[in-house]
């Protein structure tokens, strides 16, 4: 695998196989997001931050996701995951990747995550960037994302958060 920047898109390659398949006979809506897993691994360990990760004893967690689908994927397609890191904000990095069959965007998933250390806490931002050698304050996010992440961020798991539905 070659070495990419940490900014850079990042092409997974995948077939969709018969254990992907829902009841209407195209990828389930939930393989989406455990396929994006393994592309964000690759992304991961092509950009070099897997192995700072291990270093510092840090990990990352997904906080939030919404996905999009345009095109169904059917079973055997070929289909390519492209991966990217959006940006950072002082707590969390934001991930998108594209779900692709021929150059056409079939699906998008977008995420927020978190560096986590195994000592305890998230890990700054500040450190991220020294980390990984790249001022990651500079990559700006679109407005949107910040929009969806404050939209829709739960309570800490410190308060208390009954499941009250609203009419």
């Amino acid at each position: 695998m070659s070495r990419v920047g940490v900014f850079d898109v990042v092409t997974s390659k995948f077939r969709v196989l018969p254990t992907d398949l829902d009841i209407n006979l195209h990828m389930n809506n939930g393989r989406y997001l455990s396929i994006a897993d393994i592309a964000r691994f690759e992304m991961l360990q092509r950009t070099g931050l897997w192995k700072v990760l291990m270093s510092r004893g840090w990990y990352p967690v997904v906080q939030s996701s919404t996905i999009t689908h345009r095109l169904s994927l059917e079973p055997w397609q070929k289909f390519t995951i492209e991966s990217r890191i959006m940006g950072f904000d002082e707590k969390s990095v934001y991930l998108e990747h594209r779900f692709v069959v021929k150059g056409e965007l079939a699906g998008r998933l977008v995420l927020r995550g978190r560096f986590l250390k195994r000592s305890g806490g998230s890990v700054p931002l500040a450190e991220i960037s020294e980390a990984v050698g790249v001022d990651v304050s500079q990559h700006h996010l679109p407005e949107w994302v910040g929009r969806w992440a404050d939209d829709v961020t739960l309570p800490s798991r410190r308060e208390p958060t009954p499941s009250v539905w609203e009419d």
